[in-house]
């Protein structure tokens, strides 16, 4: 298991809800995963904790509809967040690439 840094147990007592232990991963992670998970309308609860601060891993809950899985719903908040930072960083690099033109053009 030394490659995997995420894992998912089925809860037995909730339909369509489990839980995903993310490795190596801290607050930064969790909350935006949350918060992408409350963005999808399959999905009923997300929630994340941090156990311990010296435990480096983080536990994600979450409990969809029947039209879908956690599995699906956390593949889907990943993908997007992967889009938006894809997004936000090809428009800082167009940025960057504007203010060294205009500084090499000698305005600024």
């Amino acid at each position: 298991m030394r490659g995997n840094r995420i894992s998912f147990e089925r809860d037995s007592k909730l339909p369509n809800a489990g839980t995903f232990t993310i490795q190596r991963e801290d607050h930064t992670i969790g909350n935006l995963l949350r918060m992408q998970l409350h963005q999808d309308h399959e999905v009923q609860f997300s929630g994340y904790k941090h156990p311990h601060p010296l435990d480096y891993h983080i536990l994600v809950k979450v409990q969809t509809t029947n039209k879908s899985s956690p599995i699906m719903a956390m593949n889907g908040a990943i993908k997007d967040l992967t889009d938006e930072i894809t997004s936000i960083r090809e428009s800082f690099q167009a940025e960057v690439k504007k203010l060294r033109e205009m500084q090499v053009d000698g305005a600024i």
